[in-house]
């Protein structure tokens, strides 16, 4: 299949794409591997020719290039792009002393239009105000409550039977659409205070979850094509662009019903009669930021004050159903080339008491068990080190400044900074960096060490690092936990396993698996 956006060319465009054929074709059998600026076109073909490989295509010219390297696009779009995965720049870029002069610009901001002008595409005054009030609500006593009620509640209601389903009829899974299915319940819980019961028996279609995945594709894509031609498809609705119209259709819909039942109910709810019995409620994201009485000032550094919601929703939303998932998948992938590994864990499982060891049904963690840990926690570390949820994000650029590679930026130009490549550099990690050995997070006081802090950008860093961090490991670790205690996974052979093209690090056709109860856990 091609590319998306290919759809709907003009006669005069496939004149053009004939005359460029010849161009990708010397690329293609050119044994040559240096990246090349070519007249007139950039490096725009590399792009086009390897954007099924993407993330590894970006990996490998940085390699080549000491991690740092200038791309620029066609010469009538003026696109210049420095990408890196210097531990270095992204400290710099990352930092408090530097934050302001790396936003996320108008270029994230067209891009990411479906995000409006929530927390992860804000900047300015408009961040700030956004960054206080989510912080405020993730550290909420009723929102943690909450998470910790919907993980345990959601593994041993949702997962769990889901699994022994597919234990019954002997059939292989999706572990990958199982492991969405999963984190987009739990995050609706947490964000919207619904369960859409994505993850029951029967795995029920959920039109929105495929409007976010439909989404985040044309975004990735949009990337790789010069601004003047995504103007042009999104006038004409065509190709990605009718693509991702669509999807924001169905996104928006199932958005505005989640706001306005929320409030219908929150106005119809009987108040607690003393603060004390509020504070023992539990409390999603979105009952939170309506019972917030924002201060006129705050509301004058919104961008938005009419969308407020909506963007606060699809924001949450994208971010903790995406990420967790995405990371989830590539976590049992690689236990299972790791079976010393998967024994360690179980080690660690094992080692915890069980309140009921004379029960036959599947024995769910909870959050207080799951804490302590130190394996399981290096093992996820590793993982995300390898397959960060967020391979790719980039800046814009304020005002001139040389980073610490030496490579000087202007306004105007984007630098895009690479977790997935930062993982797979020798020079970052040592020789061992495409291992997967969980010991390199464990000191030898047998606690997670601090040592890697510098160069491990997954959660991001400084004033932008990810509020929901928390939350997301505390995700993972009852997943993880509840599916390797009571079930054992053999994945597929007969499957390639390779990163898709999107924003989010999801697998290109999923992640197929047999699926049997483990005999220990049985026993």
């Amino acid at each position: 299949m091609g590319c998306p956006w290919l759809m709907g060319l003009t006669y005069c465009n496939v004149c053009f794409a004939i005359a460029c054929f010849f161009l990708l074709r010397s690329l293609l059998f050119q044994k040559q591997k240096l990246l090349v600026n070519w007249p007139l076109v950039g490096t725009l073909p590399y792009a086009l020719l390897n954007v099924h490989r993407i993330m590894d295509w970006i990996a490998d010219i940085l390699q080549a290039n000491g991690c740092t390297v200038l791309l620029e696009g066609p010469w009538f779009s003026g696109m210049k792009i420095l990408a890196t995965c210097d531990p270095r720049n992204l400290a710099h870029i990352l930092s408090n002393a530097h934050f302001s002069n790396y936003n996320k610009g108008d270029g994230f901001t067209e891009i990411f239009d479906i995000l409006g002008d929530g927390i992860l595409a804000a900047d300015d005054g408009s961040w700030k105000v956004q960054r206080k009030i989510a912080h405020s609500h993730f550290r909420n006593k009723r929102f943690r409550q909450l998470v910790a009620k919907t993980n345990q509640d959601k593994v041993e209601k949702g997962l769990v039977p889901v699994l022994q389903t597919a234990v019954e009829e002997a059939r292989p899974i999706d572990l990958q659409d199982i492991m969405k299915r999963f984190t987009f319940d739990a995050t609706s819980i947490l964000v919207c205070g619904a369960d859409p019961g994505c993850l029951s028996i029967g795995l029920p279609t959920v039109p929105f979850a495929q409007a976010l995945d439909d989404a985040n594709e044309v975004i990735l894509l949009r990337h790789t094509v010069p601004k003047f031609w995504r103007t042009l498809l999104k006038r004409l609705n065509m190709g990605m662009e009718k693509k991702y119209s669509d999807a924001w259709v169905i996104i928006d819909e199932y958005i505005e019903n989640k706001i306005s039942t929320r409030r219908e109910e929150l106005q119809s709810r009987t108040p607690p009669p003393n603060n004390l019995e509020k504070e023992e409620e539990v409390a999603d994201l979105l009952t939170l930021y309506m019972e917030y009485e924002m201060g006129e000032e705050e509301m004058a550094n919104l961008k938005s004050p009419k969308t407020f919601l909506r963007d606060t929703t699809i924001n949450m939303l994208a971010a903790g159903r995406d990420t967790t998932s995405a990371a989830l998948t590539w976590f049992f992938w690689l236990l299972s080339k790791n079976p010393s590994v998967e024994a360690r864990i179980l080690q660690e499982l094992s080692s915890i008491p069980n309140p009921n060891p004379t029960t036959n049904k599947p024995r769910v963690f909870t959050s207080d068990n799951l804490g302590g840990l130190v394996y399981l926690h290096a093992a996820l570390y590793e993982s995300l080190r390898l397959f960060p949820p967020v391979p790719l994000d980039h800046k814009g650029v304020v005002a001139p400044d040389i980073l610490p590679s030496g490579h000087q930026v202007k306004p105007g130009m984007i630098i895009i900074y690479s977790i997935y490549a930062m993982g797979r550099m020798e020079t970052i990690w040592g020789i061992d960096c495409l291992e997967f050995r969980p010991e390199r997070w464990i000191s030898e006081q047998g606690v997670i060490t601090l040592d890697h802090r510098d160069k491990f950008f997954v959660f991001n860093a400084g004033p932008r690092s990810c509020l929901g961090k928390g939350v997301s490991l505390a995700q993972m670790k009852a997943v993880v936990a509840a599916l390797l205690y009571n079930f054992e996974l053999e994945v597929l052979q007969d499957q390639v396993v390779s990163p898709k093209t999107a924003t989010t690090l999801h697998t290109k056709n999923g992640l197929m698996v047999k699926i049997r109860e483990r005999a220990v856990a049985a026993a």
